[in-house]
């Protein structure tokens, strides 16, 4: 492998761990929100309902049939939030957790 090809790796691991750590410049990273994102696949893999899905995650049970039947398309925001059920689904659950 070429120094080149190091220097560049270690520089985005470096970039990585400031950006995990809370240390990054603001302004420097981007948030990609997905322009479509699949609910039934993200509800399939969770193993869960239509309805069991919008109680656990807080949306009606009409949304979600909307959604998986192509009749609507979550906006910006819910999907970024269906982006973070989908990635760590256990740590949604416990930040809406009633205390």
């Amino acid at each position: 492998m070429s120094r080149r090809i190091a220097d560049g790796i270690l520089r985005g691991l470096n970039q990585a761990l400031a950006f995990a750590e809370g240390t990054a410049k603001k302004g420097t990273y981007v948030v990609h929100i997905p322009a479509e994102i699949d609910v039934k696949a993200i509800r399939g893999r969770l193993g869960m309902t239509q309805q069991q899905f919008a109680f656990r995650f807080g949306f009606s049970v009409n949304t979600v049939r909307h959604w998986e039947q192509g009749r609507r398309v979550p906006e910006g925001p819910t999907r970024a939030y269906l982006l973070v059920i989908d990635r760590e689904p256990k740590a949604v659950q416990k930040a809406l957790r009633i205390a």
